[in-house]
């Protein structure tokens, strides 16, 4: 435990305790909504031990790197809860979480942090690499062309709009080909910055600050919050239904919002903190490979993995979250295209995510 403040060990000991306690509401069936309060909290606590963990590792590594291993632990809880909703036929949750996801980082996320980096930019401008927004935005228009094509088809009901377990199997075979093409270069061409950052304080030496937790510790955290997140998952699925039903909530809106925030919270801590310390391509890095991630790697991995499950997911949603999703793709390019953003981009982005929060309370 060496190298970990008091308040870090606080952190760390309330999100077992959090843990625990999610399990034994789960198994001794307490009431709906302190049953899922308590999974939420633990889900989103395991997410901030994940982004810890992989911060630590992120410090022998550059900001590409490092943003590709906080948003593919980060997604593991999301993952988990998809697969946990569909084995149990909650279809509508498991679509819009993983949509939700999008919109969370995309609008939600990406807003704040452009907000906070604008902030703190002494111009206020927050500026950053323009290729990873670049890609991410080809990435994320590449998803929407089949998820429109899918939705034209089956609004025509022509005869492929017969056939959209086998059009969906077929695209996402064809976006991971894409996925794979693009990161394999984009992690080569990685190179850990020699200038120092707010964080990165030199020492008496000269030298850069150092990992403060070993490599084993670090790799240990790290899978006991992995293997922890996929019980928490479980968990949060089986309180979902109850407790919405007793708030009176929609399955869009626990989906959209609930489980896409409670679910990418290692984005959500992650990338504000980094803006906050000045690190604008680390920050831009979480939230953007989060992103790319979800639409082009993580949803047609869940849509080919549910062939086996109870219930098949498909690239079919409804006209209004694909209206959503393809002025989301065109928006986020225009924000971020240029390298640079205004603190009135990230204020328009949240606002963008409150309006489709809203929308959902009513569907």
């Amino acid at each position: 435990m060496a190298g970990i403040t008091p308040f870090e060990r606080l952190i760390l000991l309330a999100v077992a305790v959090l843990a625990a306690l999610a399990g034994v509401a789960n198994y001794q069936a307490w009431a709906a909504v302190p049953r899922f309060a308590v999974a939420t909290l633990a889900l989103a606590g395991l997410a901030w031990v994940v982004s810890f963990a992989t911060e630590q590792l992120g410090e022998r590594f550059g900001p590409a790197i490092t943003g590709m291993l906080q948003s593919t632990l980060g997604n593991l809880p999301e993952l988990f809860v998809v697969i946990f909703a569909l084995q149990k036929g909650e279809l509508v949750v498991a679509q819009t979480a993983i949509i939700g996801s999008i919109f969370a980082n995309a609008l939600l996320v990406l807003g704040v942090v452009i907000v906070i980096g604008a902030r703190r930019a002494p111009d206020g401008a927050m500026r950053f690499s323009q290729r990873l927004p670049s890609d991410t935005a080809t990435l994320l228009l590449a998803s929407v062309f089949i998820i429109v094509l899918l939705g034209l088809s089956l609004g025509a009901h022509d005869p492929a709009s017969h056939h959209v377990k086998e059009i969906s199997s077929v695209g996402a075979v064809c976006l991971l080909v894409v996925y794979l093409a693009w990161v394999v270069p984009y992690l080569r061409s990685d190179e850990r910055p020699d200038a120092l950052t707010v964080e990165d304080t030199p020492t008496e030496g000269g030298e850069r600050s150092r990992p403060r937790l070993s490599l084993p510790f670090t790799l240990v955290l790290l899978g006991v919050a992995g293997v922890s997140s996929a019980f928490v998952s479980d968990w949060f699925v089986n309180g979902l239904s109850p407790a919405i039903e007793e708030l009176h909530l929609s399955q869009a809106f626990a989906g959209l919002v609930i489980v896409a925030i409670a679910g990418n919270a290692v984005e959500n801590v992650a990338g504000m903190v980094l803006a906050w310390k000045g690190r604008s391509d680390l920050a831009i890095s979480v939230v953007k490979n989060s992103v790319a991630q979800i639409a082009a790697l993580l949803y047609p991995l869940l849509v080919l993995i549910s062939l086996l499950l109870a219930t098949t997911l498909t690239f079919a949603l409804a006209p209004v979250y694909i209206g959503a999703l393809a002025l989301t793709a065109l928006v986020v390019w225009q924000v971020t295209g240029d390298g640079e953003a205004m603190m009135f981009e990230g204020l328009a982005l949240v606002a963008l995510y409150v309006i489709l929060a809203t929308l959902t309370l009513y569907e």
